[in-house]
Parts: C-alpha cells; sequence; structure tokens
C-alpha cells in the first residue's frame, strides 16, 4: 500500500494568453484554464502505483475556488480525495510561498504519506521550483525529471530513472520522497463519462488560512520575497529576405551581403 498526495496547479491554456499592450499585464479573461500537463502526468503515474502497489490518493491544489474544475478532473481520472487551499491570504504567492502553503498541508492532512508527486514545472510560470522547494520545506529527499519511476513499499525506497541534459541517471531513494515528474512518463489516460458523472456527487475539501494554521506572515504576498513586477512579450523577428531567381546570382548576391554585415570573412 502505498500513500500518495500529487500536487497539481490549475493553469490558464497559454496557447490562449494574450498581454495588455499598455499595461504589459496578462489578459486571462476569456482564456480557459486546464490542468497543469506535468500535473496530469504526475496523476496518471500515481494511478500506475497504486493499481500495482494499492493504497490512496490525495489531490492537493492552492488557488481560486474555480480551481475546483481542475480537482474534478483529477478525481474522474481516479484519484480518491481531493484538498483545495483557497483564501485571499495565499493570494500573490511566489514559489517560496506557495511551496510552505502545500508543506503545511501535507504535514497538517497527510502526514502518513509514502510519494509526494509533482509536475516538473507550470507551463505559466516555468519556474521548476515549487515542487523542490516542498521537499525542502518537509525535509525529505527529492528527485526532478523523472522518466522512469518504480516503487518498491516493502523496502521503502524508489528506483528512479530522471533525465539529466542528454543522459538518462538512475537514482535509488528512500521513502517518503518527493518525485518531479516531466513528459515521455506516461500518457495520462482520458476520464470516462461514467467517471466524470459519479465525480460530481465527490465533495471536495476546501481550506483556508484559518483551519490550516501556520505563520500567517510566510503565506501569500507577505511571505513572498520575489514578485513579477511585469510581463511582456518577446519582441518581434525582424522579417527574413528572400531571394530569387538565379540561385548562382542569389547565392553570389547572398554572400556579399554576410561579407558586408561582417558576419563571414571575404576570400583575401
Amino acid at each position: 500500500m502505498v500513500s500518495i498526495v500529487v500536487c497539481v496547479k490549475q493553469v490558464p491554456d497559454v496557447a490562449e494568453l494574450r498581454i495588455d499592450p499598455i499595461t504589459h499585464n496578462v489578459i486571462r479573461e476569456g482564456v480557459p484554464s486546464i490542468v497543469n500537463p506535468d500535473d496530469r502526468i504526475g496523476v496518471e503515474e500515481s494511478l500506475r502505483i497504486r493499481e500495482k502497489h494499492g493504497g490512496r490518493i490525495t489531490i492537493l491544489s492552492m488557488g481560486p475556488p474555480q480551481a475546483k474544475a481542475a480537482l474534478f478532473e483529477c478525481l474522474s481520472m481516479g484519484a480518491d480525495d481531493a484538498i483545495l487551499l483557497s483564501d485571499r491570504t495565499f493570494a500573490a504567492a511566489d514559489t517560496l510561498a506557495t511551496a510552505y502553503t502545500l508543506a503545511k498541508a501535507i504535514k497538517t492532512f497527510r502526514k502518513d504519506f509514502d510519494l509526494i508527486i509533482c509536475g516538473r514545472r507550470a507551463i505559466d510560470a516555468e519556474t521548476g521550483q515549487t515542487g523542490i522547494q516542498v521537499a525542502e520545506q518537509l525535509d525529505i529527499p527529492h528527485v526532478a525529471y523523472a522518466k522512469s519511476v518504480e516503487v518498491f513499499p516493502d523496502q521503502k525506497k524508489v528506483i528512479v530513472k530522471r533525465e539529466v541534459e542528454s543522459q538518462i541517471e538512475t537514482v535509488e531513494a528512500p521513502t517518503p520522497i518527493l518525485l518531479g515528474v516531466m513528459e515521455g512518463l506516461n500518457k495520462p489516460r482520458l476520464p470516462t463519462l461514467r467517471e466524470v458523472i459519479k465525480t460530481k456527487k465527490k465533495e471536495i475539501r476546501v481550506v483556508n488560512a484559518a483551519e490550516l494554521g501556520g505563520d500567517l506572515s510566510l503565506y501569500g504576498l507577505k511571505g513572498s520575497p520575489t514578485w513579477v513586477s511585469k510581463v511582456y512579450p518577446p519582441p518581434p523577428k525582424p522579417g527574413g529576405m528572400i531571394k530569387s531567381g538565379d540561385s548562382k546570382e542569389s547565392v553570389s548576391e547572398l554572400m556579399n551581403i554576410l561579407i558586408e554585415k561582417q558576419l563571414i570573412k571575404g576570400s583575401e
């Protein structure tokens, strides 16, 4: 039996994101929200581990009330229960404050865990920091960039193959442990219509700051030593140059342009 906590985040679909040209703020109105793709991989991996070894899967998220939709999706995939940390006190948190909040919830509600699974990174911020910081808050080992996971409950250990630049590294580590998973580990299943309908009857536990307890100065904006001052798109790339006509003349003209711009050296 394996007790698993999967941390997930509801994120805007980045394919639909736009940025206000005047305020440089992200325009979220009208942008659909989804379960962070790497986190869905984490949910799928937890299901496969439970199918092999038995156990219980808890989905944990921090966000506004509408983040319930993401948790319902994870429940319809097959998770057992879900907890949403939702309070204005948690708002505007950076990765450190978010990690403190998630770790506090795990210690309070799921302290008997064997595995914590997080996505490698969230597509809205791309920091890849929160999972690692949760492990540090809980004083447990972590392995990031997991591409293969084997769990040995009786021996209280995992063997993880992880991607390190262009190499695959095999790591053996004790549980409890936090794993950061990434694309290529598995293909998340699609919930059936029956599971979606059944999930609607489930209750999602919503926890506020008062119930969670802890140091209120470490939550949200107050607990965030970093912040985003401005968001803006990269400058547009200048248009390329297209030469047509005789290929030899075009190549010769292109070579002259490159020499003129000192991108290549001309013949002596």
